[in-house]
């Protein structure tokens, strides 16, 4: 019995970290209609950022939020200089469809050999600011500690500050205009450009959250090669698309759901099938539920 808790606990932990994940897609996917496979790069390059301030002051407090912020600037940045006038110089069947997913594959490898140039062999360490040993129940230690409060903790904060910003806020109801119709938007008098750095700088502080998150629940060091912020990537889009693309509290429902069922299969089934199973997932979301959990036919949902 303490066996399937434990499990369970375990998946809503790494589910919970895939959900970051998938927020930070599903909100550059809400604001400029992209799927942005550079994600995990941008993560990966936060966290470093995070491991340096964390070797500098000792805080973890400190280098969280610096973290955040690096992982906005980057990803604002990529939009700015990289994506924007890609996207000018082509068609609009191009935009939604083929560049952009080819630019940010392509961006995905820039940004792991740069920071292969820069780090080498050289690692980053973040430690837990909190304890990662499991309470303690009827004399049975449960896979459930102060660290994985604060991961839950940190998901739940996001996904309603986030979906408050998209359904009360001007700055909400201007992302979403501006993804959908952009011409009308910019009539409307909306800075359509700035608000969609706006959108890309929000994922890219959500996505370094993730990574930083991912380490401190994993090995707690990173390296230019770290597979797990691939196995990140991956996972938080499969969620993204489970949840419905186009809604965050789907994302964390399909980051949730995914744990939950790789960590089952990854207790009793065994390890070597866990990126399988993703995979298989994601093959059978698309095609009997291709909307997601939350997300509905012709409609779009916060």
């Amino acid at each position: 019995m303490f066996q399937f808790i434990n499990t369970l606990l375990i998946g809503i932990t790494a589910g919970s970290i895939y959900s970051l994940m998938a927020i930070a897609i599903v909100l550059v996917w809400r604001s400029t209609r992209v799927i942005n496979f550079a994600q995990g790069g941008l993560a990966l390059a936060s966290s470093f950022v995070g491991a340096a301030v964390l070797e500098k002051t000792g805080s973890f407090w400190v280098s969280l939020p610096i973290a955040m912020i690096a992982g906005a600037i980057f990803s604002a940045a990529i939009e700015f200089f990289f994506l924007r006038p890609l996207l000018k110089r082509s068609g609009e069947k191009e935009q939604e469809i083929f560049l952009p997913i080819i630019a940010t594959l392509g961006l995905l490898g820039i940004i792991k050999t740069v920071l292969n140039f820069i780090y080498g062999d050289r690692i980053g360490v973040i430690t837990p600011p909190l304890s990662d040993k499991g309470f303690v129940i009827s004399g049975e230690s449960i896979a459930l500690s102060p660290m994985r409060l604060l991961i839950l903790g940190t998901v739940v904060v996001l996904m309603v500050v986030l979906t408050l910003i998209f359904q009360r806020t001007n700055l909400g109801l201007s992302l979403r205009a501006s993804s959908f119709a952009p011409e009308i938007s910019r009539l409307a008098g909306v800075r359509v450009d700035l608000i969609r750095t706006v959108g890309w700088a929000i994922s890219g502080a959500a996505g370094a959250t993730a990574g930083i998150l991912q380490t401190t629940n994993g090995s707690g060091s990173i390296s230019p090669e770290s597979f797990e912020f691939s196995l990140l990537l991956v996972f938080g889009f499969v969620a993204a698309v489970i949840g419905g693309i186009e809604s965050l509290v789907g994302a964390v429902l399909g980051g949730l759901t995914l744990g939950i069922i790789l960590s089952i299969i990854l207790m009793y089934v065994g390890g070597s099938l866990v990126f399988f199973a993703a995979f298989l997932i994601l093959i059978l979301v698309l095609l009997l539920r291709p909307q997601g959990i939350i997300g509905a036919k012709g409609g779009r949902r916060a």
